[in-house]
């Protein structure tokens, strides 16, 4: 009954993400571009905003123990920097050879593009092959070594380790000038207060992480020690999902899996609705290639670096996790080379970044 609570909770929220961010048009890669080519950060800027809801409730939970931190995979003891760096480098080059992230490929594939349903799969196979495959060995032995321990030890989180070194808990003071931060540069934003769409997918995303963690969280076994909490990603549970169906196994069904399949259809209902549903296939092996390429990459990199520009933008930056501005600003290089590479500019590009370090 908990398992099923759980799921259901999962699904019903990636229903409700996957029309409301089809119907805003919000996508990470497309922030990215959007700054980069336009000087328009109004999608980033809602990214920020969705982090600052994300950080106000889920810091809550955890201030009045509502939410056990330690029981995530964000605030390991050791923070495997290699691995975020390149796993978040790869990514990024996936996310431009694709043209958007994991979440943004479910909700294309919700609308009939079956580009996304070919990315999906791709990316699901090499994620697994690294989680837990022939490319896991790698993974732990190779990558994950490499990592920056936490003095004591200690959960590698902002309030965390400002506690140890201040001898103060500045959990909520520090939550507080995030936040507070994150908002500004929404309401310094007159174009972005008047887009109510973007708006309202900006608050609900960050709602959304935190259901993931009070729902994952409320029904968990406190006493099983290897029982994760979980939130939004979508990387491992588009890879778990795929594994579970092959395999007929019915301990994959959480809140994890349950919400991909909840974004698909949610996003399948609103383009139906707004009557923008059609089915788009590639134009020719060149794209193809390209999507593949992607794909590979987005898999690879998204377990490497702790989950997707989701995962670790919002779900991990919920819990002021040390790893993610690593992550987010590696994926960040990644998509500005894929960008570079895509328009043929990536030596020259390349160039200047070595000249200006």
């Amino acid at each position: 009954m908990p398992a099923l609570a759980t799921g259901l909770l999962g699904f019903l929220t990636g229903l409700a993400l996957g029309a409301i961010i089809y119907r805003a048009r919000l996508c990470t890669f497309g922030a990215i571009e959007d700054g980069l080519m336009g000087q328009d950060w109004r999608r980033a800027k809602v990214f920020g905003l969705a982090l600052a809801v994300a950080i106000l409730l889920t810091q809550g939970m955890i201030l009045f123990d509502f939410l056990d931190a330690s029981r995530t995979t964000y605030l390991p003891q050791s923070v495997p920097v290699v691995g975020l760096v390149i796993g978040g480098v790869l990514f990024g080059i996936g996310m431009a050879l694709v043209g958007t992230c994991g979440f943004g490929s479910l909700i294309r594939l919700g609308s009939g593009d079956l580009r996304s349903l070919v990315v999906i799969i791709v990316y699901a196979l090499f994620a697994y092959a690294m989680l837990r495959g022939v490319l896991s060995g790698f993974r732990i032995g190779m990558i994950e070594g490499w990592a920056w321990p936490m003095p004591g030890p200690s959960a590698s989180d902002l309030a965390t380790q400002i506690q140890r070194f201040a001898g103060l808990d500045l959990r909520a003071v520090v939550s507080l000038a995030v936040i507070v931060l994150l908002v500004l540069a929404v309401l310094r934003d007159p174009r972005l207060l008047r887009a109510r769409r973007l708006l309202t997918a900006g608050l609900t995303l960050g709602v959304a992480v935190a259901m993931g963690w009070a729902a994952s969280g409320w029904w968990s076994d406190p006493f099983d020690l290897h029982q994760r909490v979980q939130s939004l990603t979508y990387v491992a549970p588009v890879a778990r999902a795929m594994f579970g169906v092959l395999s007929g196994q019915d301990d994959w069904l959480d809140f994890g899996v349950s919400n991909v399949a909840g974004v698909v259809i949610g996003a399948f209902a609103a383009s139906v609705r707004a009557g923008e549903f059609r089915w788009e296939a590639f134009d020719d092996h060149h794209e193809m290639k390209r999507h593949l390429v992607g794909a590979i990459c987005m898999g690879t990199g998204g377990v490497l670096a702790g989950g997707c520009t989701i995962g670790q933008g919002l779900t991990a930056g919920s819990l002021l996790a040390l790893s993610m501005p690593v992550a987010i600003l590696s994926m960040f290089v990644g998509a500005r080379i894929g960008i570079a590479v895509l328009m043929g500019d990536a030596g020259d590009w390349m160039r200047r970044l070595a000249s200006r370090a």
